[in-house]
């Protein structure tokens, strides 16, 4: 699968899409497939502030819990609750169906020290 050159991605595998001072989060194929079969997700609620490089939920494999790191501060404004009954989604649409949260960004600058879709390839391959 290639990896969508609109997006930013963090070390910790997730993904960040801006749109109108939001940014909308999910984690990445190269996570999912690293995960294997995802059966539980377990998000933040709408209201929670997130603090970036900090845990804000986990993903449950049939191999092991991992936890989610924020890419970027903010306040949940939306939570994708879909995931609750359909975690498969992660591992099916990563990158549509399965975002996880979207953020009211606290510093729109924090998106900047992302990588774009060429460095998490890189470091993916490594």
């Amino acid at each position: 699968m290639t990896t969508p050159k609109d997006l930013r991605y963090s070390e910790e595998h997730e993904w960040v899409k801006v749109e109108d001072g939001k940014a909308r989060i999910g984690i990445t194929h190269f996570a999912q497939s690293e995960l294997g079969d995802i059966v539980f997700v377990e998000l933040p609620e709408v209201g929670d502030e997130l603090t970036i490089d900090e845990p804000f939920g986990s993903v449950e494999s049939v191999k092991t819990v991992s936890e989610l790191y924020a890419p970027v501060s903010g306040t949940v404004v939306e939570v994708n609750a879909e995931l609750e009954d359909n975690p498969e989604y992660v591992n099916e649409s990563p990158y549509e169906q399965a975002w996880m949260v979207v953020v009211e960004l606290s510093d729109a600058s924090q998106v900047d020290a992302l990588m774009d879709a060429d460095k998490y390839d890189e470091m993916t391959q490594e």
